[in-house]
């Protein structure tokens, strides 16, 4: 069969997918902002595609979100079409992340490929990020839902030509309206809990040349990038407490400057800035020494570092659930967590982990002294939470197989048979 594949990032969460059906002998390609050229990637061809046209000057601003993923999906027509035409390629089956309009046109090219759509968010006001955090209330509130709903004209003009939908969470498939249910299936992307464990002889060496290991008291937090969306400025505000309370302890942080989510920072400052200097007159000299940022590590410095962890701290406002804290229940980091809903979702309080109100850094602070105070709490944790993450979230053994019969499934059904 001949699989397309639609990411401005590719491979993105298609990494373990895609190579998977080249094993499987399907002729697999994928257009891609990516890269610059023609080539290949794990028996992938890929194609490239680049924005053709700068945004209009002057637009009204509830539509330049949709222009922006329109210029995407208007380039990423063109080098489709390009692609039909050259190699007179027509894709089987076509597996979009639509989430920058990318893959917008495609059914009017192709008509009888279908369509599959990795569904990773649907805005709404209710019971999400929106509105959540009241540091940060938007600008005009009363136009929100407005705002929302123009925004979700990349995700209604997507279900018009999608046969099925994946969604890696319970949390993220319940975003989407009744129309989208129908499609969905519920798939991580999949942890590989062989590489991803537990390891006794871990060890993390420090900037400064200090050698960390399990022997030690280290605390984590990890961000892709440190800023409030993950719950930073919670972290940050309880941190010259929990310094007072664990005088032995190492805090090790991991995210850069930049904004994945939300509001960019005022402009010249970084999220990671701001409230450092917020907190830094409230913490001794020889306290804040034992705090260390450590940027965007490789990934084996990551392991390593949540393999040494006697406490994990995540953070999120509702909204998608960050790989890395299931790779820290894979490892059985023991976890402390916000207790919102993508959370609680994989996080069972006094099992898997240790919750507490996402506002509440006073309580956060407590449930880690509690964690640290007890290795037989952590040792139960740390089992219950790798068996957990072994029984939903093996790449091998559970996330892939259930991909490639969604694939399978894309495969059998007519084209157009469950579409709007």
């Amino acid at each position: 069969m001949k699989i397309l594949f639609i990411h401005q990032n590719f491979p993105g969460q298609f990494k373990h997918l895609a190579p998977a059906l080249v094993a499987r002998g399907h002729d697999v390609r994928s257009i891609t902002l990516r890269v610059k050229e023609a080539g290949d990637w794990k028996g992938v061809k890929l194609y490239p595609y680049a924005i053709k046209r700068k945004p209009a000057q002057g637009l009204h601003p509830w539509l330049v979100d949709f222009e922006t993923k329109m210029l995407r999906a208007e380039s990423c027509y063109a080098a489709a079409r390009q692609l039909r035409d050259q190699e007179d390629y027509t894709p089987d089956v076509i597996v979009a992340h639509p989430g920058w309009g990318e893959s917008m046109f495609l059914r009017d090219l192709w008509p009888t490929a279908r369509i599959g759509l990795y569904a990773e968010l649907y805005y709404t006001l209710n019971d999400t990020d929106t509105g959540f955090d009241p540091e940060f209330p938007k600008p005009n509130a009363d136009t929100e839902s407005i705002r929302l709903r123009l925004k979700n004209i990349n995700n209604m003009m997507h279900r018009q030509s999608a046969d099925l939908a994946i969604s890696p969470t319970r949390f993220q498939a319940e975003t989407f309206p009744d129309d989208y249910q129908d499609i969905i299936s519920v798939i991580h992307d999949g942890i590989d809990t062989a590489q991803v464990a537990p390891n006794a002889d871990a060890n993390l060496t420090l900037p400064d040349g200090t050698i960390l290991t399990r022997e030690d008291e280290v605390i984590t937090f990890v961000n892709r990038n440190l800023e409030p969306y993950r719950g930073y400025h919670v972290f940050m505000r309880a941190l010259p407490d929990l310094l007072k309370a664990r005088p032995n302890a190492r805090v090790l942080m991991v995210g850069g400057d930049d904004v994945s989510y939300g509001a960019p920072p005022p402009q010249g400052k970084t999220w990671k800035q701001i409230y450092i200097d917020e907190v830094r007159g409230k913490i001794p000299t020889p306290n804040w020494e034992r705090v260390h940022f450590l940027g965007k590590v490789p990934y084996d410095q990551f392991l390593s570092m949540l393999q040494i962890s006697r406490a994990h701290v995540y953070l999120t406002y509702p909204f998608v659930l960050s790989w890395s804290l299931l790779e820290a229940m894979a490892i059985g980091a023991p976890i402390i967590a916000s207790d919102t809903a993508p959370v609680k979702e994989v996080i069972t309080h006094g099992e898997t982990g240790r919750l507490f109100p996402f506002f509440d850094g006073a309580r956060m602070v407590e449930e880690i002294c509690t964690v640290l105070e007890s290795p037989k709490m952590r040792e139960d944790m740390a089992t219950a939470s790798r068996n957990f993450a072994i029984t939903h979230y093996d790449l091998e053994t559970v996330c892939l197989p259930k991909q490639l019969e969604w694939i399978d499934r894309l495969f059998d059904i007519a084209p157009g048979a469950l579409r709007s």
